[in-house]
């Protein structure tokens, strides 16, 4: 055995059967001296690097070690003798093209009785292919991770090992602003942190029982982005496993969704105000008149209507305020979208604040689940606020803040919405009397009278009661399946006269009794349905309109001809202004000469 003459630490080794086993190894086995000079090489080590003895011994080994790895070879070597830790480096192998192969290089210490240090044994072990696979499946890993990246979702792999890992796509890195590699202390960690507190729960139940049954999932929820604003995404996670079934790890994509969500959720609430409006028993369907007095107020509907203002209806019960709004709607950039009607004298006052602006699951007892307001319902429309002078003093303060900053909150929640919603708000009341009673907010009062319109009462527009007998007969008499070809003149006569206190509601309410009540082609009216008509009124009692009078004069007397406001003889007398007013005219009464003392 020419090439080892075992000097060194193995000298005291002798024969031919060590040398046999030696050479016989299929590794690289070598010995060397304390400096890491090299005296024994085993016959692998010259087949592999095609040298001779005389060229692997002494330092000459180093001649072997690719250039490269040479410098940390020699580092590696160092704390592998005091470590006994393996490393990795490329020898150069036997052949003309001078090729290098990987090895895995593992180094002990030899020492004498004494424990003194007298060389090294170390073997080298050929890991070229290993190496050549784990390239192989870096670059494929390389290739996937590209591939992962080029798609615009988001993608992960989430592995199961002692060491829950993941790795997520370039989509999904950017939109939590993380690093594309991540440990976590349970597989559930990665949602806990960005999933929202409203779906968490549920996606974690789907999560476990995916892990449980080793089924995939598909399901909604919210996450959190890196600008700290949640997105609807559609998760899957499915797993993937080897030949036997083992589960290798589990591949996930979320699927951005929020456009979807966000079209999916104006369509319901446009639906849901579609249906409303269905379903209401409209007053009537569009505005019927003439008259002088009803001409300024549809001029003031068409002005308006093109703009974005704030807008106050006011007027008696019954007169067509809510017509008066939708005609404004109908007319404005807004009309595609949501016309949202609310009564806000119908409401009880507890829950005004969830009707308006929703509320959030949980909010309070009986808040089963998220409820949008009828200000997301209306959103890009126009929201009718009808007897807004019954609106709470709390709900004024949260309207006063839709009203100057656009955006609302809702019961129980701490997210702000935006809301892109026209605001048209109609009264019978006399809000400057409620501001001085203190019942109404004097801001909020400015807010909503960018634009005032009053429409006149009935018995101010008597001149299109014909028209209005004429359209309400008409339509009455089709749904009911009947014809009516003509109208008694006496019942519109008498229909006429009378003042008409529940105005164009009341109006409506007789001619549909009377049609269904009408027998034959021709229409009439029971006269005791009418007995308070104003021809009765002027058959009364000279002294009780008198009395009337005085008492009306009394209270002009009182506020110096001031009819409206708290402090106003409407107040006093109980009686809304325009009805004041309306009083005023018939009875002859100037209320000029009551203001000066």
């Amino acid at each position: 055995m020419s090439q080892g003459n075992f000097a060194g630490p193995l000298a005291d080794i002798k024969g031919d059967p060590f040398r046999r086993i030696m050479d016989t190894i299929p590794t690289m086995v070598w010995t060397a001296l304390p400096d890491g000079s090299r005296d024994f090489v085993n016959q692998r080590w010259l087949t592999y690097t095609g040298l001779s003895v005389e060229e692997m011994l002494g330092m000459n080994w180093q001649n072997t070690v690719h250039a490269e790895d040479l410098p940390d070879h020699i580092k590696k070597w160092s704390i592998c003798r005091v470590r006994g830790k393996p490393f990795e480096d490329r020898l150069r192998v036997k052949g003309a093209d001078g090729s290098y192969r990987w090895f895995l290089d593992r180094t002990v210490p030899i020492r004498d009785e004494n424990g003194e240090l007298t060389g090294w044994y170390g073997v080298s072990t050929d890991i070229n292919e290993y190496k050549q696979a784990e390239e192989e499946v870096r670059q494929q890993e390389h290739m996937l991770q590209m591939m992962m990246d080029i798609v615009p979702h988001h993608m992960f792999i989430l592995r199961m090992d002692s060491v829950h890992s993941s790795f997520r796509n370039r989509a999904a890195a950017e939109f939590f602003d993380l690093p594309p590699f991540a440990e976590f202390r349970s597989p559930l960690e990665m949602y806990e942190n960005h999933v929202h507190p409203e779906d968490i729960e549920e996606l974690k139940d789907r999560l476990l029982i995916a892990f449980k049954t080793h089924v995939g999932i598909e399901a909604e929820a919210r996450m959190r982005g890196k600008d700290g604003n949640y997105r609807w995404f559609l998760h899957h996670l499915f797993p993937f496993v080897d030949g036997e079934g083992k589960i290798l790890y589990w591949c996930g994509t979320r699927i951005d969704i929020e456009d979807r969500k966000r079209a999916a959720d104006i369509a319901q609430r446009e639906n849901l105000a579609l249906r409303e409006e269905i379903d209401k028993v409209s007053m009537f369907e569009e505005i019927v008149g003439t008259s002088p007095k009803l001409h300024p107020v549809l001029a003031r509907v068409s002005k308006v209507a093109t703009t974005d203002s704030t807008v106050l209806i006011t007027g008696e019960t019954g007169t067509g305020k809510e017509l008066i709004a939708r005609a404004i709607h109908k007319g404005s950039p807004r009309a595609n979208h949501a016309f949202v009607s609310v009564n806000c004298a119908a409401l009880p006052k507890d829950l005004v604040p969830s009707e308006l602006f929703g509320h959030e699951k949980g909010a309070f007892t009986g808040a089963l689940q998220r409820r949008l307001g009828r200000f997301e319902l209306a959103e890009g429309g126009t929201i009718f606020l009808d007897e807004i002078g019954e609106l709470p003093q709390e709900t004024q303060l949260s309207l006063l803040r839709v009203l100057q900053e656009k955006e609302f909150q809702r019961v129980g929640g701490n997210q702000t919405i935006h809301a892109n919603v026209r605001v048209i708000a109609a009264t019978h009341r006399d809000l400057p009397a409620a501001i001085e009673a203190g019942t109404f907010r004097n801001d909020l009062y400015y807010r909503i009278s960018v634009f005032p319109i009053e429409v006149p009462s009935l018995r101010e527009r008597n001149e299109d009661i014909p028209l209005l007998v004429e359209y309400f007969v008409q339509r009455f008499s089709n749904n009911a399946g009947t014809k009516i070809r003509s109208i008694d003149r006496r019942s519109l006569a008498q229909l006429q006269a009378y003042s008409w206190p529940g105005n164009i509601r009341e109006l409506q309410n007789v001619i549909e009794r009377s049609v269904i009540l009408c027998e034959g082609d021709r229409f009439s009216v029971d006269e005791s349905w009418l007995s308070n008509t104003a021809q009765n009124k002027k058959s009364l009692p000279t002294e009780l309109v008198n009395h009337e009078k005085e008492m009306i004069e009394q209270a002009l007397a009182q506020t110096k001809g001031r009819v409206a406001g708290p402090s106003g003889a409407a107040a006093k007398l109980g009686m809304p202004p325009s009805t004041l007013d309306s009083k005023i005219k018939s009875l002859g009464i100037n209320k000029q000469s009551f203001q000066h003392p």
